[in-house]
């Protein structure tokens, strides 16, 4: 392929992750997957590229020798949702991360809440937002905050899915948007896709844009 990364993946036994994983493994890219419980992501059949280890994101000497040893790292784990988890802790995690990745490309997996509806009016602002979701949409929020707050050395990009986001099929099409919605729904497998091309081919230094089918 010629233009071979390598891509360590926060957060790559979840369902965005993982497919991550697998598309950045099938187009060669040689893929770091870290999990807490260090488990092997679903990468289809060819593995040879992809090493799975044990990882944590809140952990900074961990982040530090993570982020030297790769081009590129990627958070694709979320606010927890289990029971008893603290949402919150996803933004100390995405702290941590920005203060160790040094001069190494951040992509960070975040929300739809934070699109715009409306200039000034967030999705999440919305009196039919889904009350189950809002704590997990507020800290995914308040990260792409941390984000833009950053200093001119972090190269950060956020990609937000369209507001629903599900398993289905992967087509390799898929529209783009900036703050505001570029559609209503994305399969996972395409929302994977465009982070990948995302990597292999920067186009959003500093900035969070969206996508959608």
């Amino acid at each position: 392929m010629g233009n071979e990364m390598k891509i360590a993946i926060y957060g790559a036994t979840g369902m965005i992750g993982s497919a991550v994983v697998a598309e950045a493994v099938l187009r060669g890219h040689e893929v770091t997957g870290l999990s807490r419980r260090g488990g092997q992501p679903n990468a289809g059949e060819s593995t040879a590229s992809l090493r799975s280890v044990r990882g944590d994101a809140s952990d900074p000497s961990s982040v530090r020798t993570v982020a030297a040893e790769n081009d590129v790292v990627v958070v694709a784990a979320g606010p927890s949702r289990e029971p008893g988890g603290d949402p919150r802790a996803f933004l100390d995690l995405v702290r941590v991360v920005m203060g160790e990745v040094a001069s190494t490309r951040l992509v960070v997996v975040g929300g739809a809440g934070s699109l715009l509806a409306a200039p000034g009016t967030r999705l999440i602002d919305l009196p039919e937002f889904p009350e189950a979701y809002k704590v997990e949409a507020l800290a995914q929020s308040e990260a792409l905050d941390l984000l833009r707050a950053a200093g001119p050395e972090l190269d950060w990009t956020y990609l937000s899915p369209a507001p629903e986001i599900a398993p289905g099929a992967k087509t390799g099409i898929y529209k783009l948007g900036g703050d505001s919605p570029a559609g209503d729904r994305i399969t996972v497998p395409d929302f994977s896709v465009a982070l990948v091309d995302e990597i292999e081919h920067p186009a959003h230094h500093r900035e969070r844009f969206t996508v959608a089918n």
